[in-house]
């Protein structure tokens, strides 16, 4: 079958020499990294805290020419340059069809690309930037509204979204609808690409999800992972593990 995604395929470039004792070589998860398959709708990044997970999405968000804090390929603004080299050392086999929207979120740098559109709407000479976010700045709302808000106006469809734990300003019944809005911006031809530490966000139906360890890249099926595990077992046995971690 031929895929229709946007993004297919992850790979090292065959012409790069990488050294497993440089950063971000030496993180766990390259151990025996072979590269990754893409979903055609939905991909999915989960591990332990310093895997790899959002060293592997930035570089990939990188790659397809957004602004490393954040934001669509037209941002260009830098607070701070600390992303890896590791885009430099990456192919990624697309497809034949052009995304016509896009979007890099990390939810880290949020607040400097709600600044950013402030400081550039102030310079005026056309329709404000913000009226694509709903209109209403992004700093006069909760860090949950503004999540929100970029999710229902400025995400069209057509697209490709990079998201690096969108789940840090949402609620439990947020993220649930954020999986509606997922189905809907999917229908109508997105994909999505999401590290995440949410079993909530992790659960939307037949994605390709890569669990990494100090093992490697392993894809995996929901209920196989361990974020998905840990959480049903504090869940369903929540004095148990009380008296176990707390004891």
């Amino acid at each position: 079958m031929v895929s229709n995604a946007y993004l297919q395929e992850l790979r090292f470039r065959q012409d790069s020499e990488t050294n497993p004792n440089k950063y971000p070589f030496d993180l766990p998860a390259f151990n025996n990294f072979d590269g990754i398959r893409f979903g055609d709708e939905v991909t999915y990044l989960v591990g332990e805290n310093g895997m790899g997970k959002s060293t592997v999405l930035e570089a990939i968000a990188l790659s397809c020419g957004f602004n490393p804090e954040g934001g669509t390929k037209n941002f260009s603004f830098s607070t701070r340059a600390s992303h890896s080299d590791l885009y430099k050392y990456i192919h990624l086999s697309k497809g034949y069809k052009q995304p016509k929207d896009g979007f890099f979120l990390r939810s880290e740098s949020f607040y400097n690309l709600a600044t950013q559109i402030e400081e550039l709407d102030k310079g005026g000479g056309g329709k404000p930037i913000i009226d694509s976010y709903g209109g209403r700045s992004l700093h006069e709302q909760s860090h949950g509204e503004s999540f929100w808000a970029l999710f229902m106006n400025r995400f069209s469809g057509n697209g490709i979204y990079i998201l690096d734990e969108p789940e840090a300003a949402l609620s439990p019944t947020r993220q649930m609808a954020m999986l509606v809005r997922m189905k809907e911006l999917i229908s109508n031809k997105s994909q999505f690409i999401i590290a995440t530490h949410s079993p909530i966000v992790l659960a939307y139906p037949g994605a390709v999800i890569y669990e990494l360890s100090s093992s490697g890249f392993k894809e995996v099926a929901y209920k196989e992972t361990e974020l998905y595990s840990v959480t049903k077992e504090f869940i369903n046995n929540t004095d148990n593990m009380l008296n176990i971690l707390l004891q």
